[in-house]
């Protein structure tokens, strides 16, 4: 998992370089970069859910994944993990947990995330997660100087997610489809969407409660496609 472990590297440098920044920057900078971040996320939510060629199974997936979701209280959970973290660190940052959550569904639910992942599971060079792996770096530096150290901790969801697609693909080669990987990065378009509908505090989404649609998503495509 080379491409993931030099991705969590470039998380860590450009975060360190974004709290920095932050300690320097007026909030009116802050505040603004926030809704730049918030209308891109959107704008790329929108793209990668354009590649879904079934949109019962987009649909259903969603509605299924967000049912469990809702039910396992994930969100709940992850803000629980992320305060004790907070606690841990010391920080006084009041978006500490919105930076961990929005940095790790930004990093995570990309099309070159799993595409990455993938191609490198299958033993291919991890060219997509070394390119990847710059972008997030670059990222994580406005992310960082807009929400603080919460970015820099998203590395350890981004590093259990990552790795296990990548071992996924390894496991289960035969199965790794081109519709598989189309309604996956639609899912998690959708996701993204629901993210930046939040972050510019339009409405709030429990965005995490939707993560299991990723599972079923991968489920019903090999049943229907």
């Amino acid at each position: 998992m080379i491409g993931t472990f030099v991705n969590v590297g470039a998380v860590i440098v450009g975060s360190i370089i974004g709290i920095i920044l932050r300690k320097k920057l007026p909030e009116k900078l802050t505040t603004i970069t926030f809704q730049a971040i918030g209308l891109f996320t959107i704008f790329l939510g929108i793209t990668m859910a354009l590649k879904t060629e079934h949109y019962l199974i987009l649909i259903f997936s969603l509605i299924l994944g967000s049912i469990i979701g809702e039910l396992l209280n994930i969100d709940a959970w992850l803000t629980k993990m992320s305060n004790s973290l907070k606690k841990k660190w010391h920080s006084q940052n009041d978006k500490f947990s919105e930076g961990l959550v929005t940095a790790f569904l930004l990093f995570c639910m990309g099309s070159m995330t799993i595409l990455g992942a993938i191609e490198e599971g299958l033993g291919g060079n991890p060219n997509l997660l070394l390119t990847k792996s710059l972008l997030d770096g670059v990222a994580s530096i406005a992310l960082a100087a807009a929400l603080g150290i919460g970015v820099m901790l998203s590395v350890i969801p981004l590093l259990i997610y990552q790795g296990g697609l990548t071992l996924f693909a390894k496991l289960f080669e035969q199965s790794v489809t081109i519709p598989i990987i189309n309604e996956l990065t639609a899912v998690g378009g959708i996701i993204l969407i629901g993210l930046g509908i939040t972050i510019l505090e339009i409405k709030k989404l429990k965005v995490i409660n939707m993560l299991p649609s990723l599972f079923i998503v991968v489920v019903l495509t090999i049943i229907f496609v």
